[in-house]
């Protein structure tokens, strides 16, 4: 287990920012309470922020080059036949995750192929269970050409996230379960599917990035 680099301006932030009310409290209740007050707020905050930017050390377990991994941490939210219009122009299997903010929240990379596209679009910041936040929200699209198919997905921002990160550049080669992004406070995933994958998730089931295996791909080139 690690700190994500992308956490360490908002530490120090914190830890600032904490401090200060920590010391403002002793200075406005004398004596222990104060004091003891000042070191809770400070460690509580201290600790929520270690917490969402921990980024655990974890193995891609035994896989078949048609899985599809799940590129985040959370619960699977959404599964539905939809038409996505942004890169492919046909239907498509929309399985979506959502993280809260005691999620991990770095992406990975759910299958090895080539980054066809990656684009960043800047928008609303609704809830990021909202059906419209998919296409109005804040948010990158990135397409992914594999052995076995094409995938699809996106990373979202939520009323909270403020920020989303991304690593991939078009052109790239990846591998699967490597590290392609991270999103800041609350936020969900939209994942892009052939019409003929079988998902292996179910509504509701909390998933783990990079493990967790969300679908295979058919066998055909």
């Amino acid at each position: 287990m690690t700190f994500h680099p992308e956490g360490k301006a908002t530490l120090i932030l914190v830890f600032l920012t904490g401090g200060a009310l920590a010391a403002a409290l002793h200075w406005l209740i004398p004596g222990w309470v104060g004091t003891a007050l000042g070191v809770l707020l400070w460690s509580v905050l201290l600790g929520l922020v270690i917490n969402f930017f921990r980024m655990p050390s974890r193995k891609i377990g035994q896989k078949e080059a048609s899985d599809v991994l799940c590129p985040s941490d959370g619960k699977v939210v959404v599964i539905e036949r939809v038409k996505e219009t942004e890169w492919f122009n046909d239907e498509r299997i929309q399985v979506s995750i959502f993280m809260s903010p005691l999620n991990v929240h770095a992406q990975w990379a759910p299958l090895a192929g080539k980054v066809l596209a990656s684009r960043y679009h800047p928008g609303k910041y609704l809830v990021a269970w909202h059906p419209k936040s998919s296409t109005e929200n804040e948010r990158t699209t990135h397409v992914i050409e594999g052995k076995f198919g094409t995938v699809m997905f996106r990373q979202i921002a939520g009323a909270v996230a403020r920020r989303i990160c991304w690593y991939m550049k078009e052109g790239q080669e990846l591998n699967a379960g490597d590290e392609v992004g991270f999103i800041k406070f609350g936020s969900r995933i939209d994942v892009f599917l052939p019409l003929d994958a079988e998902v292996c998730v179910e509504l509701d089931q909390k998933v783990v990035g990079r493990e967790s295996i969300l679908a295979r791909l058919a066998h055909s080139e």
